[in-house]
């Protein structure tokens, strides 16, 4: 039995044929033994081994005789059969012994026959699994199909199953599948010995005894010599996965077992060998195998499983430690997954009795399943332990999150600790969960819980470890407001329903009470009505902490979601959450934040140290806006008001529904006034734009009474007065926002505005202007406008009064004027009062102006010529055109008081040009006067009211206004030369022009058209002409040819316009007015001319044979030639200085249209005998026109 007859000699047929007898008696007893046991089994006087309960019933004779056998031989067959099978080669006979091997073996499980059953395990496992000694070894590396021995480590290493091992293997399982609901302890031995096989399968030295340890593993995968593995591998975890027949105690002794198998390779060294690693992780691995094909019934195993995973957990070696994780993580995720988890936990309706206590149990395993997660984080301080606890957890909630019922509470506890952990990574991980509950578990945890879940996200936006975790924590909070509002929308619809429902039955209920099943509640935890309005507030308490928090980024992200969350969500909100929201939270957050930031500090922060260049530290730049914690803070408390301006502007007509709201809407007026004064340019901007906002919003809808117009017009009026000469670049800007708004304001609600309220406005207005006088000239100097300056110019257009305020068109126009003259405003007079009264008047938002349209009304003395009185020739420039812009919108009455006004200011920019001849102002000016006079002379008496005398006393003053324009500009400036310099082309051209222009308006436009104009100040008007024509004939000879052509042409153009005025040729509608022009023309005219003749006369006669300057033969030849085609009618021909006679006689025959030549004629007498030919030309055609009118023939 050595050998095998391969490889050694024939036994002597007697030896082995007394063997084989031997070996068949002994199997003859092995098999009567079991075959009386499974008589017995039968009979009913044994337990099965399948049965659940497992006991020892010995009711009969074949039983206790079974008994009684295999005590007295069990023995004895063990050391023949051991001893056979050691020895024996075969493969038939070794099959026999293991079947007697199996039979025995069961037989005495059946029997319950510890002893004999661990005994024969434990020598049935000894022939699985062979390790061969170094003399095997070398016996095999020299078998014929090795060439030469080789002392590799894998050959040192390797493994071989013989069929023995293989065959030993297969019965064990046999006999393990048979036995395992009474294998109890010995499954120590079955386990050691499948842990040796799992080690082996998994080996790469591993192999049969048929290949040769010399052949490559490529060649064995190939050829297929792993089919025994694989065999072998499949009943390994077949054994695993029968669990599920075994009965609860053949299950925890099992798990028993596989934890003292893992147990006994634990120790406190971290240094563990490669086989004990491989014991301890087929002990888990079995475990987990087990649980999960025992889920039906895994209460009863889980504390077994879980404690041996947390004592894994805690050992000091890190790879045993993430085994423990894994296998948790999978049987954690496996256990909440099964239908444990689902069904009575969930059920919406009251629970019967026998299901409160299945209630009661799913709520203690709950517990147990998760526990230990909390174990593992609160007391393993290992940051890898941690942090595995916390992935399962995470892996938990992605899967089965929906499942859980009653661990919330503990689970929201250890995420509660993990944001006050220090390291960086275990919170980012613990975030992670809380990410999945807020944005997909809201739905599905229990109600009670949901409170702490928004404080657990608060918890997170509080840590200080990673800013970007804080930030993600501040966006959930705005999706937890979305889950709650929608549980407040549906709470109205459910209580709409059920009211239809009570009015139907005609039962009646309080008040927003809804119907609930108090026992159902009582008999069910889960089932509890939502306190969604505790939630809401939750959500914005944590909000408000968060709002104070020292990091400008959180904080102002948590400011941000308040305000997003009420202006979104504030239409379903009832006035008593609108209440709580201000009182509670937004007003205490607005004192708050405003505290923190006044007390901050106003260090500049220097950037991180980026490293060193030249021996000194780099830092990273910070932007001036943001390089103090202060400015910091502003930029928080510019959010907190860019929230309040929304609500403002969406909710204003329900908050003033609110029985608090007066008093809060005068925190927030000071709130607001004291950002504007006290805070930074941003701050101040951010408020102005927030009562902007309210405005602009609120007025176009009706939402606006007078007096919070009233109030904010309070707050701008106290502004400006509180510092009205404080002057920087922010300060600028803050003014200039002040002014817009005041704009804006106006033109919002122009509907609200009366006298009074008008006439406030107008008083800042003027402050404003006034503390912008004496600026720096630097922005002049660049040719620009100061900013204040610039913001006046934008909102006096707007001030345009109403309908309603059309008596406010006077005051408006001369407060304009006053700027434009230099002089004292009527309402500057009165703003010592305004400002004695304005200090109370923010209080109660109310305040009555004393400015008395009267004070306007009045008129000022003229004073100099002095314009601009330190607002700058730039400002004046701009404000020329706006004001006649809106002098001519006026209505026509409010124009008759204030067009002598403006005629003079405008006449005293006109005369800017003597001192500034390249200025644009007098340009300006001088076109914008065109237009006044111009729109002025063609208005209707019946447009300008009805009292007349009112309108003729202002019509004179009118008309003296526009005789001092003319005569100051034309005479003064027009037709001269005012400077030494040269100016270029282009700009004489272009004065030129314009001078040309203003004369033409001059004549046809006033003189012609005139209707009303005094007597007297026509004959001024026509001498300013007279004037102006004159500057040529005066020059003597010596100069006059020095005259530049311009200043000639100018004085032609003069003398040309009356020439007009008197010509009967172009009469309008207006025949008698243009009459009385002509009248007056006529005789400065005539004596114009002669003078002008004369002049001619005497320079020829004095010059001798020297020629004349060519501009006074051109303007003597422009003489003669307009005499000779001027035409006078019969009136303006009776006003000619001639005999009585000649009238007559004109009359009589009608001629009296060359009337004016006769008056002439003793000058032309004297002509003839000039020395220019064209003056003696135009001279003998004048007498023949004489003669023609007289009516003289030649005789021949």
């Amino acid at each position: 039995m050595d050998t095998d007859a391969s490889n050694a000699a024939v036994l002597v047929a007697s030896e082995a044929h007394t063997i084989t007898l031997a070996l068949e008696g002994l199997l003859g007893v092995v098999f009567t033994i079991a075959t009386l046991t499974d008589e017995a089994l039968d009979a009913g006087e044994l337990e099965s081994p399948r049965c659940e309960v497992d006991r020892l019933v010995c009711s009969g004779q074949s039983a206790l005789l079974c008994v009684a056998m295999v005590n007295s031989t069990w023995l004895t067959i063990l050391d023949s059969l051991s001893l056979i099978l050691m020895r024996s080669q075969g493969e038939a006979i070794i099959l026999e012994i293991l079947k007697g091997y199996q039979a025995f073996t069961q037989a005495c499980g059946v029997l319950r026959a510890i002893e004999p059953l661990n005994s024969f395990l434990a020598s049935l496992c000894k022939f699985t699994i062979n390790n061969p000694n170094e003399g095997e070894k070398r016996s095999i590396l020299l078998s014929p199909g090795s060439k030469k021995p080789e002392t590799s480590m894998d050959q040192r290493d390797s493994i071989i199953l013989t069929p023995k091992n293989v065959q030993a293997l297969r019965t064990l399982f046999n006999v393990a599948h048979r036995l395992h609901n009474i294998l109890g302890p010995s499954w120590v031995l079955v386990l050691e010995t499948l842990a040796a096989l799992d080690r082996t399968i998994h080996s790469p030295h591993a192999s049969t005894q048929e290949v040769s340890a010399s052949v490559s593993r490529l060649s064995r995968d190939t050829s297929g010599q792993y089919s025994d593995f694989h065999i072998l591998s499949s009943l390994n975890s077949q054994l695993f996965e029968s669990s599920a027949l075994m009965n609860v105690a053949a299950v925890k002794s099992l798990l028993s077992a596989l934890h003292q198998l893992s147990s006994q390779h634990i120790s406190g060294n971290s240094q563990l060998s490669g086989q004990q690693i491989g014991s301890i992780a087929f002990s888990v691995e079995r475990m987990t195998s087990i649980l999960v094909n025992n889920l039906h019934r895994v209460e009863s195993i889980w504390d077994q499983i879980a404690a041996h995973h947390l004592e894994l957990a805690n050992c000091p070696n890190p790879q045993l430690r993430n085994m423990a994780l894994d296998s948790l993580d999978h049987s954690i995720c496996s256990v909440v997954g099964s239908e444990k988890f689902q069904g009575i936990s969930s059920a919406p309706h009251p629970l019967k009795e026998y299901q409160l206590v299945e209630e009661s149990e799913t709520r203690s395993f709950e517990y147990a399943v998760l526990s230990p997660l909390v174990i593992l984080y609160s007391s393993n301080k290992n940051i890898d332990v941690q942090m595995g606890a916390l992935k399962i957890l995470l892996h938990v909630l992605e899967r089965h999150g929906e499942k859980l019922s009653y661990s919330w509470p503990s689970i929201l506890h250890m995420l509660r600790a993990v944001a006050d952990a220090s390291e960086k990574d275990v919170i980012s991980l613990g975030f992670q969960s809380v990410r999945v509950i807020m944005n997909e578990g809201l739905a599905t945890i229990p109600v009670q819980c949901l409170d702490e879940c928004i404080l657990v996200t608060g918890a997170y936006g509080a840590q200080k470890t990673d800013i970007n975790i804080s930030l993600t924590a501040a966006g959930l909070l705005w999706t937890a407001t979305d889950f709650i509002v929608k549980g407040l929308s549906g709470r109205s619809v459910q209580k709409a329903n059920h009211l239809n429902e009570e009015v139907q039955l005609g039962v009646s209920t309080e008040e927003g009470d809804i119907p609930t099943s108090e026992e159902g509640v009582k008999r069910n935890p889960l089932q509890q009505l939502v306190d969604y309005n505790k939630l809401f507030f939750s959500v914005f308490s944590v909000l408000q902490k968060l709002g104070a928090d020292d990091r400008p980024e959180v904080r102002n992200s948590a400011v941000r979601t308040l305000f997003q969350t009420l202006c979104t969500h504030g239409q379903k909100l009832s006035l008593s959450m609108w209440e709580d929201c201000l009182w509670i939270y937004v007003f205490p957050m607005l004192e708050h934040v405003s505290h923190l930031a006044s007390t901050s500090s106003k260090d500049e922060w220097h950037g991180k140290e980026l490293g060193t260049r030249a021996g000194k530290a780099v830092h990273m730049l910070i932007h001036h806006s943001r390089n103090t914690a202060q400015k910091q803070w502003d930029e928080t408390i510019v959010l907190l008001l860019g929230g309040i301006a929304r609500l403002l502007r969406s909710f204003f007509p329900l908050l003033q529904q609110l029985s608090k709201f007066s008093s809060g809407w005068a925190i927030l007026l000071a709130f607001l006034k004291n950002s504007i004064l006290n805070g930074s340019k941003e701050v101040a901007l951010a408020a102005i734009n927030c009562l902007q906002t309210f405005v602009s919003s609120n007025c176009p809808k009706g939402n606006l009474e007078s007096s919070f117009v009233k109030s904010v017009l309070d707050i701008y009026e106290l502004v400006l007065q509180t510092s009205p000469n404080y002057k920087s670049d922010s300060a600028d800007k803050v003014k200039q926002e002040v002014l817009r708004g005041l704009g804006d304001l106006y033109v919002q609600a122009q509907s609200l505005f009366n006298d009074d309220m008008y006439l406030r406005l107008m008083a800042v207005m003027h402050l404003m202007i006034k503390s912008s006088m004496n600026s720096s000239d630097y922005d002049s100097e660049l040719g620009s406008i100061p900013a204040v300056q610039r913001g006046i110019l934008e909102i006096i257009p707007m001030l345009r009064p109403t309908t309603m305020l059309s008596s406010m068109w006077s005051p408006l126009l001369l407060e304009l004027l006053c700027y434009l003259n230099g002089e004292e405003s009527p309402l500057h007079r009165n703003s010592k009062e305004i400002r004695e009264q304005n200090s109370d008047a923010l209080a109660n938002g109310t305040k009555r102006s004393s400015v008395e349209q009267g004070h306007i009304n009045g008129t000022g003395t003229k004073g100099d010529t002095v314009v601009g009185c330190g607002w700058g020739i730039l400002f004046i420039e701009k404000l020329v055109p706006i004001m006649v812009n809106l002098f001519l919108e006026a209505p026509p009455n409010e124009r008759c008081s204030a067009s002598p006004q403006v005629i003079q200011g405008l006449g005293r920019c006109m005369n800017t040009r003597r001192d500034n001849p390249r200025g644009t102002l007098w340009r300006v000016s001088a076109e914008c006067f065109n237009r006044v006079v111009t729109d002025e002379v063609r208005q209707e008496n019946a447009e300008c009211g009805s009292d007349m005398n009112s309108y003729r006393l202002s019509r004179a003053r009118f008309w003296k206004e526009v005789a001092d324009v003319y005569e100051t500009f034309l005479v003064g400036s027009c037709g001269r030369v005012l400077s030494s310099d040269v100016p270029s082309a282009d700009s004489a051209t272009a004065d030129e022009s314009l001078e040309m222009t203003v004369l033409t308006v001059f004549g046809d436009s006033v003189l012609k058209l005139q209707k009303e104009a005094p007597v007297e100040v026509l004959q001024r008007l026509v001498n300013c002409l007279d004037r102006c024509a004159s500057r040529t004939g005066s020059l003597p000879i010596q100069t006059v040819g020095l005259l530049p052509l311009h200043c000639s042409r100018f004085s032609l153009g003069c003398l040309q316009m009356m020439f007009s005025l008197c010509s009967c040729i172009l009469k309008t509608s207006s025949y008698p007015a243009v009459s009385e022009t002509s009248k007056v023309s006529i005789s400065i005219l005539t004596k114009r001319c002669e003078v002008i003749l004369g002049q001619f006369l005497a320079d020829e006669n004095d010059l001798g044979d020297r020629p004349l300057p060519s501009v006074r033969i051109e303007e003597t030849v422009c003489v003669l030639q307009e005499l000779a085609r001027l035409i006078l009618d019969i009136e303006t021909a009776n006003a000619l200085n001639i005999p009585l006679y000649l009238k007559d006689a004109l009359r009589e025959n009608q001629s009296h249209g060359r009337a004016h030549l006769l008056s002439l004629l003793p000058t032309f007498s004297e002509l003839v005998v000039s020395r220019e030919p064209r003056v003696r030309e135009l001279v003998q055609v004048l007498l023949r026109l004489i003669s023609s009118e007289l009516g003289l023939q030649r005789l021949t």
